[in-house]
């Protein structure tokens, strides 16, 4: 007998059809003997609704209050469930994250979870009760109402099956499981049976949408085995594992792509010590956040022009930080281009590897496209390129590592 939590996002629990699809999937993992907790999302849609609700009211809503409305659309998700669970004979009973609970800081509408007290959750687990979870919600210290930021239930399932010690955590999406790229670009792009901790925490931060962040940050912490499966077919999904669980491990295991990007270039900067400092360090007090980073020296040795990427939302106002400090920085111009997407190649094996970004390079300037900037880390290597040869360095990149399915 195995604990297994299992989460299923808004489009799995999207309506009363799928819901009850939802409680037959659970039925399926107690009739082969297992203990089964259930992590849920707000139907969806709903979170949106939510949220415009709160906008509607007016712009300086109290966050606080702004937690209890959106926190909802968990709490429906949770009692229908366990309804249907009733339905077919099951013992079930839905929890609240104030109920378990679920403790987090007091940071609210982006929360962040100090410690689930799972005491008396295990034992109705261990009478054979199945445990219907909110995603997204917990407690506060002050005992108000949080939630954990958009994608949050992610985070809360592996949360909740760190704490029960459980043997393995799955979320079910629409998608069934990780694929080497983006299957809607790259036709030929293949399902993966496995892939690192780190090299799906690199995907997820790079681009991929399969899984929050937050949430493979904490597996790999906690040692949480993650399963990334559909909830529309009887299918096995994609297992985020430790690498030694990865035998042959690939030079490449996918490539990742963010359209939300921004570049900007500040031209004519006084090559002097301290001007980086004095470039980013505004940048950060005003949050914005700042990714890839180039400087060129001109031939001269005086100037330089420091080039760096932001997210495209940032872009307005990490200009305007800029500019306000324009004589102080004394600078020529600012050039900024948010027409541009950021390409990585992610792989563990690269460790072990030389060539793997000579091999992006030259495919990219066969194809006739010219790197913006670039950026290197121990397992990816991430290129920056003009937003138009998206797709076509997706395809070419895909097939030079050898990624592409085999034709049947």
């Amino acid at each position: 007998m195995a604990l297994i939590v299992q989460k299923f996002g808004g489009t799995s629990v999207g309506d009363i059809g799928r819901i009850k699809n939802v409680a037959r999937k659970v039925k399926a993992e107690v009739d082969a003997g297992h203990q089964v907790a259930v992590v849920v999302s707000a139907m969806s849609g709903v979170t949106n609704q939510l949220v415009d609700f709160t906008k509607q009211i007016g712009a300086s809503v109290d966050p606080r209050e702004y937690d209890v409305v959106v926190a909802t659309g968990e709490q429906v998700t949770t009692g229908l469930l366990a309804m249907a669970l009733q339905e077919l004979g099951l013992q079930a009973r839905s929890w609240q994250g104030w109920q378990i609970p679920i403790r987090t800081d007091d940071v609210h509408a982006k929360a962040r979870i100090s410690a689930i007290d799972v005491e008396h959750l295990k034992n109705r687990l261990m009478d054979g009760e199945i445990a219907v979870v909110p995603g997204f919600q917990g407690l506060s210290e002050e005992g108000r109402v949080t939630t954990l930021g958009r994608g949050g239930s992610d985070t809360s399932a592996v949360a909740l099956a760190a704490a029960l010690k459980a043997d393995r955590c799955d979320i079910y999406t629409d998608v069934d499981g990780v694929y080497t790229t983006d299957p809607r670009i790259v036709s030929k792009a293949r399902k993966l049976d496995k892939i690192t901790y780190e090299e799906m925490f690199e995907l997820a931060s790079l681009g991929a949408k399969v899984l929050q962040t937050r949430s493979v940050e904490m597996a790999m912490k906690h040692g949480v085995r993650l399963q990334v499966r559909t909830s529309f077919e009887d299918t096995p999904g994609t297992l985020v594992v430790n690498e030694d669980e990865i035998v042959e491990k690939e030079l490449v295991s996918g490539i990742a792509y963010s359209r939300d990007e921004a570049k900007i270039t500040v031209v004519g900067l006084e090559d002097r010590p301290g001007v980086a400092s004095a470039v980013f360090g505004p940048l950060a007090e005003a949050n914005v956040n700042v990714d890839m980073i180039i400087q060129n020296i001109s031939q001269d040795g005086k100037t330089a022009n420091v080039t760096f990427t932001v997210p495209e939302g940032e872009l307005r106002r990490a200009l305007q930080v800029l500019e306000s400090r324009k004589e102080t920085l004394r600078f020529d111009k600012l050039v900024s281009d948010s027409s541009v997407v950021k390409i990585s190649v992610i792989g563990v094996g690269m460790r072990s590897h030389a060539g793997v970004a000579q091999l992006m390079f030259k495919t990219l300037a066969e194809k006739g496209i010219n790197i913006q900037v670039i950026s290197t880390s121990e397992i990816k290597v991430s290129v920056l390129i003009a937003e138009e040869y998206t797709e076509l360095a997706l395809r070419a990149l895909h097939t030079a590592y050898e990624l592409d399915a085999a034709v049947a």
